[in-house]
């Protein structure tokens, strides 16, 4: 028994436990209110995020390399916060959220809620440009009576995440208080805590959090959230109550950690290091490890300062981005964060596998009491835009890693469960594999053939790996997209008859769409070229059969001329059936109705250019672009919204998803995706934003358009491509350099706090986002679509 149980104990016998209890005086006991409120995911708009680079050894991941022991931390930033914090593989989340919070004279503030937030980074180059993924966050008190300096990063060598935080109180006394609320093992809900030796500790199985600073905290304190933690204390009572242990029960628990108090015009610096392990021993060896490592040299570990390998490395050893970078309109800043977002977004256990965000969407109404990964996961389609982006980069060994860990997510008869067909690539799934979603998207099956493609194209993927490959993964591949069959896999029982998706690129309707069959004449073509290479040519013929049959029925199928708007002659977003003109039935979807295909607009046709399956001036692409880009529709079915931005006269497209969109807040009262009616769940007031790929879309369509044009591009297109799409992409960056999922349009009920143009609470950053920002950069540089496929052109698209 610790001395503080023993002076609980003594405290109990002689009755005056409840007393001291009740004063906050108690010296030891345990917190109420098991298990605490319900847990979630933190805020979704993140504003940076960050991990060490970590170089591969022999193409993965492992202890030994020049960068030494692999560090498996990620971490978040929002609002001026640390929000959710990873450990082990990408997805599971040990931290939810870790801030301070500051008592005065007659106030308790948080930097969430209360405080105007700054975002910087820490390691730059001459011109500004960021070079590493450590920041500088400044959270300034708005009656200027304090401000907190944070510096936020990991050390590249262990699993600890470091926070120098510098205090000053500029013109009354003030009481700093960390309050960190974990997460362990990905959930909320199962966690115990405790201060014993002084530290902040929480626990789930084998993953253990210790949290400890360079200077004793003055109290310590451990809760259930929204019950007996230490916001919920300072707020109540103004002052901690020193609950030094959760008990036996399991929940949603909380620490906190009061400093010495500051007064007027003092500063005080305090290193704080979060230290993750698979108990508190070996936790707590981290964290001293850390913080005998130290602020200077494990910073300069994590640049890649001296003679360490770290963050500069990987962005000096990028050939192209200082002429991507030349491209941009921001000095080149947003490319050199869009290269550190795209490799940061990769898991350190499986290499090569690359998520589509380090955020869950809408998190903070998103329930953790189950493990869950949000968009910490695996979709093949983001996937392959991430791999040419950092192709187009010059990062030659990401995009090879990430052609070999396909495999991983492919279907084949080891798939545990599979009774059906094979060949197609899982819909979503964790890091290691594992399934979450088993929908059957074409799209997602046919890019895989294609980064192959471009892969071999380029010198990065040898012959002799395109030998193993083709039967290994290409082939089941292309003969899935040729074929088809009987699914056989969790829920899904359904025949798949290509080019008809169980699921388009949104992931929620059946049929034909033209960024899908795009996808699949691509990689149809892509699949026969690397079959004549390898002597395959009965393959090769199979595959380009198939490709011209889907070719020539393209506008047949998905070609309206009898449509809603304009002239009535556009591509359709979805087509059920063979016939275009039927006004046939689109499923409901997101709180949505489901409505006739004529009055969904959408600019997935754009994708058929992009690909080089039809011409820019083709007569149905440049049917479709009036419609697409007409704002006289009403809201409700308009996808097109323009943008203006303080300081800057110009005006900026965006694009939604499509018409009718239901993903995203709800116009009647601003709440979340998802949680729009009074008894929670879908409604019909969610509406889907602006997305900012679509800006990169049309930006790559309007270079494709001036390279048709007798004598081709000109510098002034490119000045205009620069001027509209590339400065448009960037303009919708926050303050912190990551690009969101979608902007904020204007329409319907703000959510509090969103402006015009600025990222919503869906996610950000989104890898796609990145990737079609530095791809746009690449296609301007090269004066040529960065994803377009020379024999596709050859074939199709002249």
């Amino acid at each position: 028994m610790t001395r503080t149980l023993r002076i609980a104990a003594a405290l109990t016998a002689t009755g005056t436990l409840a007393a001291l209890l009740m004063s906050g005086t108690a010296l030891a006991a345990t917190a109420p209110g098991a298990p605490g409120a319900k847990p979630t995911f933190s805020y979704a708009g993140k504003d940076g995020i960050g991990t060490s680079y970590e170089a591969y050894v022999q193409g993965r991941y492992q202890d030994g390399g020049v960068t030494g022991p692999v560090s498996k931390v990620w971490f978040s930033l929002a609002r001026g916060v640390i929000t959710e914090t990873m450990q082990g593989m990408i997805h599971e989340a040990q931290l939810r959220e870790l801030q301070f919070a500051v008592k005065g004279e007659g106030f308790v503030h948080t930097e969430y809620d209360d405080m105007d937030t700054q975002v910087d980074y820490l390691h730059k180059d001459e011109a500004g440009r960021p070079l590493s993924l450590a920041y500088k966050v400044v959270n300034r008190d708005r009656q200027g009576r304090y401000e907190i300096e944070k510096h936020v990063f990991t050390d590249p060598d262990r699993d600890t995440l470091f926070v120098r935080t510098i205090f000053r109180a500029l013109k009354t006394g003030i009481t700093p208080v960390l309050l960190a609320d974990p997460q362990m093992a990905g959930t909320g809900s199962n966690d115990k805590a405790d201060t014993v030796g002084g530290t902040l500790n929480a626990v789930e199985g084998t993953h253990s959090l210790v949290i400890k600073a360079d200077k004793p905290f003055v109290k310590t304190s451990v809760g259930f959230v929204g019950a007996s933690d230490g916001l919920s204390q300072l707020r109540e009572r103004g002052a901690l109550a020193v609950y030094d242990t959760t008990g036996t029960k399991a929940g949603n628990v909380a620490l906190a950690g009061e400093l010495p108090a500051l007064s007027a015009g003092q500063e005080a610096t305090y290193d704080v290091v979060v230290a993750f392990g698979a108990d508190r021993a070996a936790a707590n060896a981290l964290a001293d490890a850390t913080l005998k490592a130290g602020y200077a040299a494990t910073l300069a570990k994590f640049n890649g300062q001296g003679e360490a390998v770290g963050w500069e490395d990987y962005i000096q050893g990028l050939a192209p981005l200082k002429d991507l970078a030349a491209m941009a309109t921001d000095g080149g800043s947003l490319a050199f964060v869009s290269a550190l977002v795209l490799k940061a977004q990769e898991d350190k256990t499986y290499a090569g596998a690359l998520i589509a965000s380090l955020s869950a969407p809408w998190g903070e109404t998103v329930s953790t009491e189950k493990l869950a990964t949000g968009y910490k996961a695996v979709w093949p389609r983001d996937f392959y835009q991430c791999a040419m982006a950092l192709l187009a980069l010059g990062d030659t060994a990401t995009p090879l890693a990430a052609f070999n860990y396909l495999t991983t997510v492919q279907v084949s008869a080891q798939t545990k469960g599979n009774k059906g067909a094979n060949g197609w690539f899982l819909q979503k799934t964790h890091v290691d594999g594992t399934i979450e979603w088993v929908g059957v998207q074409l799209d997602q099956t046919a890019m895989p053939i294609m980064l192959g493609w471009k892969l071999w194209q380029a010198g990065v993927v040898d012959d002799a790996t395109l030998k193993a490959m083709y039967p290994a993964m290409l082939k089941p591949a292309a003969d899935f997209l040729v074929k088809g069959g009987k699914i056989g896999l969790d829920w899904n029982k359904a025949t798949i008859t290509p080019p008809s998706s169980q699921q388009e690129r949104w992931e929620e309707q059946p049929g034909h769409s033209p960024s899908t069959t795009a996808a699949i004449v691509a990689g149809l073509i892509s699949a026969a070229e690397i079959a004549d290479k390898l002597g395959q040519t009965e393959d090769a013929k199979t595959y380009r059969a198939t490709a011209d049959t889907i070719n020539a029925a393209i506008e047949a199928r998905m070609f309206t001329t009898q449509g809603t708007y304009g002239n009535g002659r556009y591509f359709l977003r979805v087509n059920q059936n063979d016939n275009p003109n039927d006004k046939g039935p689109v499923n409901p979807a997101n709180g949505q109705q489901g409505l006739t295909e004529n009055v969904y607009l959408d600019g997935g046709f754009l994708e058929l250019v992009r690909y080089g399956v039809r011409a820019p001036n083709a007569d149905s692409i440049v049917d479709s672009l009036g419609e697409l880009d007409d704002m006289s529709i009403p809201d409700h079915f308009r996808v097109k919204y323009t943008f203006t931005f303080a300081g800057d006269p110009a005006t900026y497209p965006g694009w939604r998803r499509y018409g009718n969109d239901g993903y995203g807040e709800d116009v009647r009262n601003g709440g979340n995706y998802g949680t729009g009616e009074l008894t929670g769940g879908m409604g019909p007031g969610q509406r889907g934003r602006v997305w900012p790929i679509f800006t990169g879309e049309r930006g790559h369509y309007e270079l494709a358009r001036a390279n048709a044009k007798p004598g081709g591009v000109t510098a002034a297109d490119l000045d205009a491509i620069r001027m509209t799409y590339v400065r448009g992409m960037e303009k919708f960056a926050n303050d912190g350099l990551m690009i969101p999922e979608q902007v904020w349009d204007g329409v319907g009920v703000s959510p509090k706090g969103y402006k015009l143009g600025e990222g919503t609470n869906s996610a950000t950053p989104l890898a796609w986002s990145h990737a079609e920002y530095v791809k746009l950069l690449r296609s301007v540089r090269d004066r040529q679509v960065w994803d377009l496929y020379a024999p596709v052109v050859a074939r199709y698209g002249k």
